[in-house]
């Protein structure tokens, strides 16, 4: 059966389904303005993309993924001391599979937004998971704008503003990590904390190898 849509932005169609309702559902209940709309236009660059390579993804999986991707970050999903980025992943799995989604599609979406800040690697993946690296990189960092035409990006920001979004997405990264400094080794989160806390320490990937246990 063909997925219909009650909503189209920029050309492209929010799938009108029972998944996607309650998957929006459940992230405005959760999520603050700014987290909500960032990952609605995650999704929207995201389907963008897709357009413009010629590449066609589960249009739900890509949502799902879009939504949670950063549910981590909120007070209610991010207590743990595991990276943000698994806790949305956790949570957007226990999603699918409640709701009937097969386990090899659920684990698809916990892959993807488990990489969506890993650098180049998501782009080798499934689509579902290079689109969800490559809608976020589009809204945060602006990788790829240029390569959406003025009109997609006007309409996708008239839906879903961005007021003020770069300060007001790093507070969000910084409140939903500075509990859990150590889960930002080795990715380029420990850049957010540090810009916040001038007396965090990043650790060092060298130190750690020449002080290990290892005899030499």
């Amino acid at each position: 059966m063909a997925i219909q849509s009650m909503e189209t932005i920029a050309g492209i169609s929010i799938p009108d389904t029972a998944l996607v309702r309650e998957a929006t559902d459940f992230i405005r209940s959760a999520e603050d303005d700014v987290l909500f709309h960032h990952s609605r236009r995650v999704f929207l660059f995201g389907a963008l993309h897709a357009r413009r390579l010629g590449l066609q993804p589960d249009a739900e999986l890509l949502y799902v993924a879009a939504m949670f991707h950063d549910l981590g970050l909120t007070a209610c999903h991010g207590s743990s001391t595991q990276r943000f980025e698994m806790d949305g992943a956790d949570a957007a799995r226990d999603f699918l599979l409640e709701h009937g989604v097969e386990q090899s599609d659920a684990d698809k979406v916990w892959l993807g937004i488990a990489l969506h800040t890993t650098p180049e690697v998501p782009a080798r993946l499934d689509p579902e998971i290079a689109l969800l690296a490559a809608g976020v990189k589009t809204d945060v960092v602006g990788v790829g704008r240029e390569a959406l035409t003025l009109e997609a990006i006007d309409a996708v920001t008239a839906a879903h503003p961005r007021p003020d979004f770069k300060d007001r997405i790093l507070a969000a990264f910084n409140d939903g990590m500075k509990h859990r400094p150590d889960t930002t080794f080795g990715t380029m989160n420990d850049d957010v904390l540090a810009h916040f806390d001038p007396t965090f320490k990043r650790c060092d990937l060298v130190d750690i190898i020449l002080s290990s246990s290892w005899p030499e």
